[in-house]
């Protein structure tokens, strides 16, 4: 990253963060169904531990890109997402019952909390010129490490067993967690004072039904 302006130097942080953490994600998630399963779970706590994981990335996102705003801040948002991340992947290692994963499920999908603010500072650290680049490059990288994640589980998951394979998926997100802690300098910007209220008459009427038709198909 010699030579790098601040703002390639960002985006090229939140790429290889982005890699590591989809890496590690993606080393559970082709044996996470078998795992959850051998531990008693139905088929039914099954979809419920993983509905509200999705639900969970929904809440987390919408909230975190709001606060965000408000506080001035979004560093802090991306390193401690990152760091959910890999606490959940130690939780679900030494999980002796399928409900114990609840709370490490919730953990980790809250961890999305990182994903609306990285991409406002990638937006920020981008020109006209650039900015549909920098986005390609993060997505390129997200798609990267879940590649990797499943290539690793599948040459490791053998040797390893379920549990050593999730403590090895906790190391890629903390390594994320230091790129951005350390590497990633945040210009101050004033917090926002006035305070948004939603009003779904106020979105426009294509938008409205997007929405209804993302709820009815998703």
């Amino acid at each position: 990253m010699i030579g790098m302006d601040d703002n390639n130097k960002k985006v090229t942080i939140f790429g290889w963060a982005s890699f590591l953490n989809d890496l590690g994600s993606d080393i559970i998630f082709p044996v996470w169904p078998l795992f959850v399963r051998s531990l008693g779970a139905s088929m039914s706590a099954l979809g419920f531990i993983d509905g509200l994981g999705q639900a969970l990335v929904s809440i987390s996102q919408a909230f975190s890109g709001y606060l965000s705003d408000r506080v001035g801040r979004r560093k802090i948002f991306i390193w401690i997402g990152y760091l959910m991340g890999s606490i959940a992947r130690i939780g679900y290692a030494f999980s002796t019952h399928w409900w114990h994963l609840i709370p490490f499920k919730a953990l980790d999908r809250t961890g999305k909390i990182r994903s609306a603010p990285r991409d406002a500072l990638v937006a920020e650290s981008s020109s006209d010129y650039n900015r549909g680049r920098n986005f390609g490059f993060l997505r390129m990288m997200d798609n990267l490490g879940a590649v990797s994640g499943i290539v690793v589980c599948i040459f490791l998951f053998g040797i390893l067993g379920y549990r050593k394979l999730f403590l090895l998926a906790a190391v890629p997100s903390l390594i994320a967690v230091i790129l951005v802690l350390f590497f990633i300098t945040e210009n101050p910007r004033p917090q926002v004072k006035t305070m948004y209220r939603f009003n779904i008459n106020n979105l426009l009427p294509d938008l409205k039904l997007f929405f209804i038709i993302s709820m009815i198909f998703y």
